[in-house]
């Protein structure tokens, strides 16, 4: 388990940087763990009483130190590190304090509609005209211009409007086909890193010029760049890519195979990988085959070899596959589900499990660790995450509220 990777007297790289986290669900607070993983301060805005949605969004949820419900998984994966105020931004002067907040910080991240949030005065042309270096970003469902721009977007449906699920699922005429949706909201979450990403190159502009910028981003954009080599293989050919299971458009062999008690994933990426990969299998005429001697004409016959190797490796346990594999220097692996995954040994030596307590909570707070490494500052984890609105009085009565103040702005309702 892992519970801190730096060093107290080591700064994180963003250490000195200020976030006002106004978005909710997944992408704006997954781009917002990263950078609190790396040594921002991210102060989450929450609606008083509720909080963010995936609050709720369980089973599971973890147990409170009374044996009540408290928070659900889900919002526990993504928002480690971070400060919880609770302000009703709806309200005169819960909208007034949230801009004096974003006066105070480098960065605010938000995914309301487009527009939605100039009623308030917490849009980015409002905040930016006294706060010029502010860097600002907006998440949304299709961005903000174009005829779609109005629409809410949520991932499921970018996955099928983007085009994801046209190329996830078995094909046409197998058992079960039909479009697939990814086990995980990838769009949501590939936002998220493409937010973080355009956040410190605007950060880096803004300490350069002192000139701030205002960060767009769509979920279907970002859906229609994660096509990747299906995208490419459209222009190219002129032809859309379609379902295809397991195997890949433009590798053999590059699916599962059985195994007598299990699958395991063989990855091919070229000619010699694929002699080799025959040599395991003490069958080296697959290696010599004409019909298999390029990955082109294994991409003709894939029907043909995919059956021929699924009888050779059907014989073998996964133990005994793995082995001559990775003595060959073949990449493979097993299809593991996810309890397996962090048994893995490789899992537990890199600590990819991290650790932490919360007062409210009667068990750990278990979450995913940061897969960055880096070799002088490393990123830590600093604070699980947050109970509702734990840190409302810290935040604000560093911006000179007093506490009673703080009293009457809660018995109001805005705190």
């Amino acid at each position: 388990m892992t519970q801190s990777s730096r060093p107290s007297f080591i700064q994180g790289p963003l250490a000195g940087v200020r976030v006002l986290d106004l978005s909710r669900v997944l992408a704006g607070p997954w781009a917002t763990q990263v950078l609190a993983d790396l040594g921002a301060e991210v102060i989450k805005i929450e609606r008083p009483g509720a909080g963010d949605d995936t609050r709720g969004w369980g089973p599971p949820f973890l147990k409170t130190t009374d044996g009540g419900r408290g928070d659900a998984a889900y919002f526990l994966s993504a928002n480690r590190g971070k400060k919880s105020v609770t302000l009703d931004i709806a309200s005169e002067e819960g909208a007034a304090l949230a801009r004096d907040l974003a006066a105070t910080c480098d960065v605010v991240i938000e995914n309301f509609k487009t527009g939605g949030l100039r009623k308030y005065g917490l849009d980015h042309a409002s905040l930016t005209a006294a706060h010029p270096k502010l860097v600002y970003c907006s998440i949304t469902g299709f961005g903000q211009d174009g005829p779609d721009a109005a629409r809410p977007g949520y991932d499921y449906m970018i996955q099928a409007m983007g085009g994801l699920m046209s190329i996830t699922g078995q094909a046409d005429g197998a058992p079960g086909a039909e479009p697939m949706k990814v086990g995980v909201a990838v769009v949501d979450l590939f936002t998220g890193m493409y937010a973080a990403n355009a956040i410190l190159a605007a950060l880096l502009h803004a300490r350069a010029t002192g000139e701030g910028q205002h960060i767009d981003l769509a979920l279907f954009d970002v859906q229609a760049a994660m096509l990747a080599n299906q995208a490419t293989n459209y222009f190219a050919s002129g032809k859309a890519p379609t379902r295809m299971g397991n195997a890949h458009p433009n590798l053999a062999p590059y699916q599962p195979f059985p195994c007598s008690d299990g699958m395991i994933v063989v990855a091919v990426g070229n000619d010699g990988q694929f002699r080799a990969f025959a040599k395991a299998l003490r069958a080296e005429g697959l290696g010599t085959d004409p019909r298999f001697v390029s990955n082109a004409l294994r991409i003709e016959h894939r029907a043909v070899l995919t059956a021929e190797i699924s009888a050779l490796t059907a014989r073998l346990t996964m133990r005994e596959l793995t082995v001559a594999l990775d003595a060959a220097g073949v990449p493979c692996g097993p299809v593991n589900t996810i309890d397996q995954v962090f048994e893995e040994p490789q899992a537990i030596h890199r600590g990819l499990v991290v650790e932490q307590a919360r007062a409210d909570l009667s068990g750990p707070v278990k979450t995913v660790a940061s897969p960055i490494r880096l070799s002088k500052t490393p990123v830590a984890y600093d604070a699980a995450p947050p109970a509702l609105g734990q840190d409302t009085e810290e935040v604000l009565s560093g911006m000179g509220l007093d506490a009673e103040r703080l009293a009457a702005l809660r018995t109001m309702g805005i705190i």
